[in-house]
């Protein structure tokens, strides 16, 4: 469901960073009453997705603000898709948050952007008296630590030597065209800085996880060991029983936009 609101609609540009590390930020934010929705993509992904959308689509039925942007080497965005890190993709979402949101939102994350929305909300909590906070997270297949995890930790010593040696290993795609993509010795070391799974994760607010469990990428272990990082109270998660790690099928688009109802 799209209106041509959505797809004709002209990204704003904001300029991220210092120097030689400045990057071009493509930026599309809705007007609307609140609370907003923020979308926060995957790795490798772009606004233009399927599930970003789609929420675009409901934030414009239901006059509700809404946010997207593309992370530097993403998209619309400049940059190089090969210097991206965590780190900098975080500095990206903060800045972007800072200057469009406005009140309360709902932060949507998914895949990695489920790790960006965890981080955002720590770097939120930082904040005296931010102009915009958290109203709620929806978490889609997140994968906080997945550099560690679910790269790193899974790749073989073959794979590991070669990102040691060379600073890049060409991981081939199983989406789209195909074409591999770099996974860089600096996104995993700098990945690091970034670590959440090993202790208590305060958000403030309440999250609501998506997850398949015939998901390749993000294993349903890993939101279980999420789920249980996070507050006991008014956290659920939602087991997709033959959900894959996209959850784009209209079904699932259906549940993502129920959590984000359900945050007011």
């Amino acid at each position: 469901m799209t209106n041509s609101a959505t797809t004709d609609q002209e990204p704003a540009f904001i300029e991220v960073g210092e120097g030689e590390g400045s990057r071009r930020i493509a930026v599309r934010a809705r007007a609307g009453s609140g609370p907003g929705l923020f979308w926060l993509g995957g790795f490798n992904s772009d606004m233009r997705g399927t599930k970003a959308l789609a929420l675009d689509a409901w934030a414009a039925e239901h006059r509700r603000a809404c946010i997207r942007f593309d992370y530097s080497g993403h998209g619309e965005s400049g940059g190089a898709f090969i210097d991206g890190t965590i780190g900098r993709w975080l500095e990206e979402s903060v800045a972007v948050f800072e200057q469009f949101a406005r009140g309360p939102q709902v932060v949507i994350g998914s895949s990695m952007g489920g790790w960006m929305a965890l981080l955002l909300a720590r770097a939120i909590a930082k904040r005296e008296a931010p102009v915009a906070t958290l109203a709620g997270l929806v978490l889609i297949a997140p994968a906080p630590d997945f550099t560690e995890q679910l790269m790193w930790n899974s790749f073989s010593d073959e794979i590991r030597e070669e990102i040691k040696t060379k600073g890049v290993w060409m991981r081939p795609s199983e989406y789209d065209d195909g074409t591999p993509y770099p996974i860089t010795r600096a996104l995993i070391e700098e990945g690091r800085n970034h670590l959440l799974l090993g202790s208590a994760i305060e958000v403030g607010c309440p999250v609501r996880i998506l997850q398949g469990a015939q998901d390749p990428d993000v294993p349903w272990q890993h939101a279980f060991a999420l789920a249980h990082r996070l507050p006991a109270e008014d956290v659920v998660l939602t087991m997709i029983q033959d959900g894959d790690h996209r959850l784009s099928r209209p079904q699932d688009i259906a549940r993502i936009l129920a959590a984000v109802a359900e945050m007011g």
